[in-house]
């Protein structure tokens, strides 16, 4: 039973994160920000601010699939966004944009980020395999290896919150300089881009505590072994 509670409560998190940002964007994606100005306008303007002139901002399909390209660097907003006048689409459109930002300034921990990624990928994927093949074999070793794959992929969660919070610093700083939002909008944004980074908050969360849980779960298993030896 308290492991049914413990898989709810795991699964709840991320969905109430989730709830929250369509709740918090739907608000503001009917509010038109003063300047007018859509998200791909936006974009332009604050990478044209920053000299990023061969930074490209496209139309994405999806909703909320907004984000940033470091590979072909390109800004990357969804339909609505792109074509948008709304807060919230400035705001999101500005985030996007504090990644190309921290791109062009090698911002350390987007780099870290981005040097996680295969490793991140390989943890996410083989981590599960050698964790049951170590409790049904009861191998510590193999179950250990397991946690070790499952820890890089934490890390890569990890890394990615102050990657998030400085883009949306960077986002909030950029439309107040350039007055693509007005004092009376800062507000507004803030709880867009704030929403927004409970996604990611919920998900290292999340991360986290199954990591110790497998930690707890890996001591148990290896203080048994050597009773029955």
């Amino acid at each position: 039973m308290s492991f049914l509670i413990y898989y709810i409560i795991l699964a709840i998190i991320p969905i109430w994160a989730q709830i929250k940002v369509k709740r918090t964007y739907s608000k503001y994606e009917r509010v038109r920000s003063a300047s007018g100005m859509t998200g791909a306008e936006v974009a332009r303007a604050i990478l044209d601010e920053n000299g990023l002139y061969q930074v490209k901002v496209l139309e994405h399909s999806g909703f909320l699939s907004d984000h940033y390209n470091p590979i072909n660097k390109t800004v990357n907003l969804s339909t609505a966004n792109y074509h948008g006048q709304s807060i919230a689409g400035a705001a999101v459109a500005a985030h996007e944009v504090g990644h190309a930002i921290q791109d062009k300034v090698n911002y350390g921990p987007l780099r870290l980020r981005h040097r996680l990624v295969p490793v991140a990928n390989l943890g996410s994927n083989a981590s599960w395999i050698f964790i049951l093949l170590g409790m049904f074999t009861q191998l510590t070793g193999l179950f250990l290896l397991g946690i070790i794959l499952m820890a890089l992929a934490v890390l890569f969660q990890l890394v990615t919150l102050p990657v998030e919070f400085n883009a949306s610093s960077r986002a909030l700083k950029q439309v107040t300089t350039l007055g693509i939002i007005q004092h009376g909008e800062e507000r507004e944004a803030r709880q867009v881009l704030s929403a927004a980074a409970l996604t990611y908050v919920a998900a290292a969360a999340v991360a986290v505590i199954e990591l110790l849980r497998l930690i707890l779960v890996f001591t148990n298993l290896t203080g048994n072994n050597n009773n029955n030896n």
